[in-house]
């Protein structure tokens, strides 16, 4: 066959529009063959076929895995409580005519770290602050001064406690007035010492208890506890307070003692929290360093030096508590805390 033959033997046989209608079937093939085979023109031109989009990634995720969220989540998915004693109610720190009423009784005061706290974050149920002046553990279980137990201020909506407690059961305020109001000859101050450990005794059963109880009423709560900053600069003549370096000494190793011991009540309270496969957790703050510094007596004070009650002969309820710059110190350590967390995953 010659070449240029077959079109013309295909004419024949097809004839012109036959030849015309088999050249328009190749050209739709031409087409239609590379949509079919290949996704990606298929994809282009219809929109079907198309491969499945990737799912993005998440460079800084707040669920971190299945289950679990992040500190600042799990303290703020409910209502913030704060609860204690007068370090915690902003005994110290008073600022306007309402912090002195002598009807509030639990001197619950306006530059509290409570409120500094609240500010700072969106709790979901809102907060609130029953902090008491003179709250022993005893007094968290049932009240004081008339008002409800603080106890049952927290309930399964809470979602993060503050509290400091303990410092009135160890009886911090007696021995203090022992150390000040002593005669100069005397040795009342450090021979407290037996007095001290027996109360801590107790205090080592009784705040177990009592975190316990905070537990079992919001167990999806994260419970920050706090410890006692230092009061003294270890420096004579502080405050003019009758207190020398070695009382100061002393004394600032009590607060230390009783440091100590609210540390490892909190490290067994958590720990059953995890044994339980709980939701929250109980946190220490250590406030021991809070004051470097500043104590009572420096040149910035963050703690009240000693303010005496000439008609009554005893000291003042301010005295050697943190001032509202010593408040405000303890609010960044609280603060601080809620966004780190217990440094294990909550659920």
């Amino acid at each position: 066959m010659t070449p240029g033959s077959w079109p013309r033997r295909l004419r024949e046989r097809l004839g012109d529009r036959g030849l015309a209608v088999l050249v328009l079937v190749g050209l739709l093939a031409l087409a239609v063959v590379p949509l079919v085979a290949m996704p990606a023109a298929r994809c282009k031109t219809f929109g079907s076929g198309c491969p499945k989009p990737k799912p993005p990634v998440r460079a800084d995720p707040v669920v971190t895995q299945e289950g679990q969220v992040t500190p600042l989540q799990a303290a703020t998915r409910g209502a913030y409580v704060a609860l204690g004693d007068s370090y915690s109610a902003g005994v110290g720190a008073e600022a306007t005519v309402a912090d002195r009423n002598p009807l509030n009784r639990c001197r619950r005061t306006s530059k509290a770290y409570y409120h500094e706290v609240s500010a700072a974050f969106r709790f979901a149920k809102g907060s609130s602050f029953w902090a008491c002046s003179g709250a022993t553990t005893a007094d968290i279980l049932k009240g004081r001064y008339g008002e409800p137990p603080q106890l049952d201020r927290v309930d399964a909506g809470t979602s993060l406690v503050t509290i400091s407690i303990g410092g009135n059961d160890v009886g911090f305020s007696k021995v203090l007035g022992g150390c000040v109001m002593r005669l100069p000859w005397s040795h009342s101050c450090t021979d407290q010492g037996k007095d001290i450990a027996d109360r801590m005794a107790k205090l080592r059963l009784a705040l177990p208890a009592l975190l316990e109880k905070i537990t079992d009423r919001a167990p999806s709560a994260r419970v920050i506890v706090m410890g006692y900053p230092k009061a003294f600069s270890e420096v004579t003549g502080a405050g003019g307070d009758n207190i020398t370096v070695s009382d100061q000494q002393w004394l600032n190793a009590r607060a230390y003692d009783l440091g100590r011991l609210v540390r490892q009540s909190v490290v067994e309270a958590d720990a059953r929290v995890v044994a339980r496969h709980g939701r929250g957790s109980v946190e220490f703050v250590d406030a021991y360093s809070a004051f470097a510094g500043h104590e009572a007596g420096s040149a910035d004070p963050y703690m009240n030096g000693l303010a005496l009650n000439l008609s009554a002969l005893e000291a003042e309820p301010r005295s050697f508590h943190p001032t509202a710059a010593g408040q405000h110190a303890l609010a960044q350590l609280f603060i601080a805390q809620v966004n780190r967390g217990p440094g294990r995953p909550l659920t």
